[in-house]
């Protein structure tokens, strides 16, 4: 998700594309298709081998202890956590892996 709208998904998160053009996508989240404008998302074709930096959105819930503007999402096992200043790398607390933190792409 690249804008601060509540369309039912997590930013930095992965779902399974079902349809895809230009205006629209359609995407399985939770055994269920949810269509939404294809504007809005990030499309690439791997997952991710560095920490995501995902601004925190306004309406956020869940999300771990200390997370005032954004949080980091673990490319391995898609863990949310805070961020700390501004890191080079970061060590997943939930599975334990060591990853660079994408600051380039936040």
């Amino acid at each position: 998700m690249q804008a601060d709208l509540n369309l039912k998904l997590r930013r930095g998160a992965w779902y399974r594309i079902a349809r895809l053009d230009p205006l629209r996508a359609v995407l399985e989240v939770g055994g269920r298709l949810l269509e939404i404008p294809s504007a809005f998302l990030q499309v690439i074709e791997r997952p991710p081998r560095r920490w995501t930096v995902v601004p925190r959105p306004s309406d956020a819930v869940r999300l771990p202890d200390g997370c005032d503007v954004r949080y980091a999402v673990c490319p391995s096992c898609r863990e949310r956590q805070s961020l700390a200043g501004r890191p080079r790398r970061m060590s997943c607390r939930r599975c334990g892996e060591d990853f660079e933190v994408a600051w380039s792409e936040a």
